[in-house]
């Protein structure tokens, strides 16, 4: 598996990075390449088109409904509809209520005719060609759930590697479920532990990097930083509970798994 970091930008797009969207692909046995973007958030359908066509998407993987996470959707429903190639579809995995959501934020009643929304279940399971995506529920104010994704590792062939997605969420134990084990760890880390916050929203580094201890991880990606925190700040509390190998994503960043 090949991940490119195409935003990570915490609770609305940065100076330099658009909200969350990460693009996994992978090779088949025949030699296919399949591409999934867990999250297309503010400002990263644009991104994306850096590293593929949008039209090459096999899936979108939607961890939450919020518009940092998910309304370049509207957008995408544009680009595959009115392409002058031709009109192309893309199912999108997500919680509850995504089609209502869809319509929302393309300013309509009528469902889109090219992104087929299918319902996240608690500890569901997508099959992706190669990749095996796993979502279990976690802790946030809507519906929200991590992303566990197998598939054929890059740097250990013929064996699978993991890669798991926070998405946002606090502490729980559907967290550690989902990144047991995991390759890479693609984890939240929008507070700061100075914070005065509301529990049950998002994590701080120290909460991040304890979380990748306790679910031994191989390596830590702390990400959903917001351009208001202190990314050094994030990076030092993270260090301070995970002894493994952590850093700060970056968009346009390429990580073989």
């Amino acid at each position: 598996m090949r991940l490119t970091v195409v935003g990570c930008s915490g609770s609305v797009p940065g100076p330099a990075s658009p909200a969350s969207c990460y693009l996994i692909e992978a090779d088949d046995v025949d030699g296919k390449t399949w591409r999934v973007a867990l999250d297309l958030g503010s400002g990263s359908l644009g991104a994306l088109q850096k590293y593929c066509d949008p039209r090459e998407l096999d899936a979108v993987a939607v961890t939450h409904l919020h518009p940092d996470h998910c309304s370049d959707l509207a957008d995408l429903h544009v680009y595959l509809k009115y392409h002058p190639e031709g009109q192309s579809t893309v199912t999108v995995y997500a919680p509850f209520g995504a089609s209502t959501r869809i319509n929302q934020l393309r300013g309509t009643t009528d469902n889109s005719d090219v992104l087929h929304p299918v319902v996240w279940q608690a500890s569901g399971e997508a099959r992706i060609g190669p990749l095996l995506i796993t979502c279990e529920a976690v802790r946030h104010p809507v519906p929200a759930y991590a992303l566990r994704v197998e598939g054929p590792s890059s740097v250990r062939p013929g064996s699978t590697a993991v890669v798991t997605y926070s998405g946002d969420t606090d502490t729980c134990d559907g967290l550690e479920v989902a990144a047991a084990g995991a390759d890479l760890f693609i984890c939240e880390a929008t507070y700061l532990t100075t914070y005065d916050v509301e529990p049950g929203v998002h994590m701080t580094g120290r909460d991040a990097g304890h979380t990748a201890e306790q679910a031994g991880v191989g390596r830590l990606l702390l990400t959903h930083v917001p351009p208001w925190t202190d990314c050094a700040s994030v990076l030092e509390e993270a260090t301070a509970t995970f002894a493994g190998d952590v850093s700060l994503a970056r968009p346009g960043q390429h990580i073989q798994v």
